[in-house]
């Protein structure tokens, strides 16, 4: 059944809003930065190693049952970009929906309360990830695939990308997600013994000021 579940969270036609979310590849493109497959790799592995990294350890150690409310004040201090972090509780709260009316959970029950405007995302997942009868691996590559998968799909659409082109990027990055799930759970598994320190704070500058310039454009394809 486990593993049944860990296709459902992963399927991005699961209901948490992430269709509506872009990875910083919308402003990625604009600014030439990304303008195909190749350009597209590159982005999405830095984005790999460096949010998806601390997007991946959250939730693992969400999954080992690290108090929440801490884990989301170091998501926070984690997310300098004010856009970011809006847009992260944002699909946080609708992750919650999504996740309580597939897998009724008292965890679930109990942030949704503490955090009305919606948790982080990456903690919310580690949560779900639980109530489904996940591990802390599978909360992992969630998130890590989760990182790089809404780059390239955003990216189809952006620039009319060979969707075989765009999956292509993906599954040849597929043993580095291995690597930063690894990290990410081994990183969690410190929690209860360093606290939130042990995780990882991996920082990419240029997607937290690409987030800020794109949440001022007045038209945009993407809400982040």
């Amino acid at each position: 059944m486990a593993r049944s579940a860990l296709l459902v969270l992963a399927d991005g036609r699961f209901p948490a809003g992430g269709h509506a979310h872009s990875g910083g590849a919308e402003e990625a493109v604009k600014a030439g930065r990304v303008t195909g497959a190749e350009s597209l790799a590159a982005f999405c592995r830095g984005r790999l190693h460096t949010a998806g990294l601390v997007a991946a350890a959250l939730a693992a150690a969400a999954a080992l049952a690290a108090d929440p409310v801490a884990l989301d004040a170091a998501a926070d201090a984690r997310t300098p970009s004010p856009a970011l972090r809006l847009a992260a509780r944002k699909l946080g709260r609708q992750l919650t929906r999504a996740a309580r009316a597939t897998w009724p959970s008292g965890e679930l029950d109990a942030l949704a309360r503490e955090f009305p405007k919606g948790a982080h995302q990456p903690v919310v997942l580690g949560l779900a990830a639980r109530a489904a009868g996940l591990g802390a691996l599978d909360a992992a590559y969630c998130a890590a695939y989760e990182s790089v998968s809404a780059p390239a799909s955003a990216t189809v659409r952006l620039l009319s990308l060979d969707p075989f082109d765009a999956t292509a990027v993906l599954a040849r990055l597929a043993p580095e997600m291995d690597l930063v799930a690894d990290r990410a759970v081994e990183a969690a598994r410190r929690v209860g013994d360093q606290g939130v320190d042990a995780l990882p704070a991996a920082s990419a500058p240029l997607l937290e000021i690409g987030a800020q310039a794109h949440a001022a454009w007045a038209v945009r394809l993407f809400a982040s």
